[in-house]
């Protein structure tokens, strides 16, 4: 036997052992971890995790912290903190829940973390939070004078609490404000959800300026929205804040996808002992089925074979359930060039696109990447005229996207597009490649090359935002190693292939006549 067919022997027993090692990890997770293959009927349950950053001083620390609870559409299953030298307590005082860590002594850059396990449960109604009391409030003129004619035109177009809230709001959020409203908001600006609330108290309404967490999957790094809450008897409904991108929502604030954190108005954090105390969020989604009830447990058990990131906190976990879906999208992009013999304007720069996809959503994605790809080239036609170097003038076409990508995105808010902010997930540096490339390929080829590899570099990164946006491949990424070594051993065939593509079968269409 030849060095050749030893070599060529290896490789297909290769494939054979990642293949098998692929379906041994997903079948031992599928039995003994009962883990379903499918994302099946099943339950939604969220993730959240906080993380506290501040720096120590060297004295005792003690740090507080809100807890939130079950709530309309939440339900709270169960909540764990990670503290490692600290002591942690949690804290039910009426409907006034939080969390305490103190540690004797600590120095320097301290992390703690809290999480939070919620069932979505839309037939979950909502808790009755008791109203704050009211409070009197005592303004300068010539604040006072305005506040009051404020409140007079909120009254007279209002017929309960909710409805003056909502009409306060308006005149707040008018395209051609009031005198009164801009001198508020001049002397109030850092202050303004504390003037609302002021406002409100002076009309004998019970309000409060509570936090809220909006729900995304995979999201890291996430603040808290102040939100307003409006009393009328024992009920309360929540009111979006002008300049907020919550507020364009009709009526009243929806709570699909909205966790209150903090529902009362007390402070979400106070940290004493230390000082530049920060408080950001990350979530995860999953859909649970069987899976449900042993979940928890996955983080637990260890052993080799169940490698499982559900021990990594959260903000990990996120980034890993986006890096664990580029295999699939680079498994697309080997087989539509390898297979189909679609040319693309770099190797795996439709993957990073089709992550974009996954950010903004297709359509929104779609029309960004056109948008700035065109307006791109043209700055880069002109960038060719001036016969600069190869690094200026790609620092150059960095320069121009991020332009191009804030003018968009200021365009998009000023004619109230929220979809068109997201046009920031796109990667400013592959943009950048892509449209020095397109360009160069214009001057060399022509205009008809940049349009069949521009256009098959869309069709595979909208290939690859399907693929990698799947119910079913997420679910099994994300649960399953074992995919990635079955996405291996696929990739190294593919890499064998040696066989016409199916672009190149049309130059055999001759011999059918």
């Amino acid at each position: 036997m030849t060095s050749a067919q030893r070599s060529h022997n290896g490789f297909y027993v290769l494939i054979v052992v990642l293949l098998l090692v692929g379906i041994a990890l997903l079948v031992h997770r599928h039995w003994v971890f009962q883990v379903p293959l499918t994302p099946g009927d099943s339950h939604t349950l969220w993730s959240v995790e906080a993380r506290i950053e501040f720096s120590a001083n060297g004295d005792p620390v003690r740090v507080l912290m809100a807890r939130p609870n079950t709530q309309k559409s939440y339900v709270l299953m169960n909540e764990t903190g990670a503290s490692p030298g600290y002591g942690l307590n949690f804290y039910d005082e009426g409907s006034h829940r939080h969390a305490e860590w103190t540690v004797r002594t600590a120095q320097g850059r301290q992390q703690l973390y809290y999480r939070a396990e919620f069932l979505h449960s839309p037939s979950q109604g909502a808790v009755t939070v008791p109203a704050p009391e009211l409070k009197s409030v005592q303004w300068a003129e010539p604040a006072a004078s305005a506040i009051a004619d404020l409140l007079n035109r909120a009254q007279a177009t209002s017929a309960d609490n909710y409805s003056l809230t909502r009409e306060l709001l308006k005149l707040f959020d008018s395209n051609a404000p009031l005198q009164h409203v801009q001198m508020l908001q001049l002397q109030f600006d850092q202050q303004f959800p504390t003037l609302l609330v002021d406002m409100l108290h002076k009309a004998r309404i019970p309000a409060s300026v509570v936090h809220a967490l909006h729900l995304q999957d995979g999201r890291r790094r996430q603040a808290l929205i102040p939100v307003l809450r409006v009393w009328q008897g024992d009920e309360s409904r929540l009111f979006a804040l002008p300049g907020t991108e919550f507020y364009a929502l009709p009526g009243d604030l929806q709570m699909a996808d909205m966790l209150l954190w903090e529902e009362q108005g007390t402070p979400v954090l106070e940290v004493v002992g230390g000082n530049a105390s920060t408080i950001r969020f990350a979530m995860i989604r999953r859909q649970e089925g069987a899976y449900g009830s042993v979940a928890e447990s996955l983080s637990n058990q260890y052993d080799f074979l169940n490698f499982s990131i559900h021990g990594l906190p959260l903000e990990e976990q996120a980034i890993f359930q986006t890096i664990l879906l580029l295999p699939i999208g680079a498994l697309i992009v080997c087989i539509l060039r390898i297979l189909v013999g679609i040319r693309t304007s770099g190797t795996f720069m439709p993957v990073l696109i089709a992550l974009a996809f996954v950010q903004t959503s297709l359509v929104t994605g779609v029309i960004g990447f056109l948008l700035v790809v065109s307006m791109g080239l043209i700055i880069r036609g002109y960038l060719s005229r001036l016969n600069l170097l190869l690094v200026a003038r790609i620092t150059a076409v960095i320069i121009s996207v991020i332009a191009i990508i804030s003018v968009f995105s200021v365009l998009a808010y000023k004619v109230g597009l929220s979809e068109g902010l997201k046009i920031t997930f796109f990667p400013m540096i592959i943009l950048s490649w892509t449209i020095e490339r397109m360009s160069i390929l214009w001057e060399e080829e022509g205009g008809r090359e940049v349009m069949i590899q521009g256009g098959g570099s869309l069709l595979t990164a909208i290939l690859a935002y399907w693929a990698m946006s799947d119910p079913l491949i997420r679910h099994l990424t994300f649960n399953f190693i074992g995919v990635q070594f079955i996405v291996m051993a696929l990739v190294l065939l593919l890499g064998s292939y040696t066989g016409y593509r199916l672009t190149e079968l049309r130059r055999f269409r001759v011999f059918r006549s």
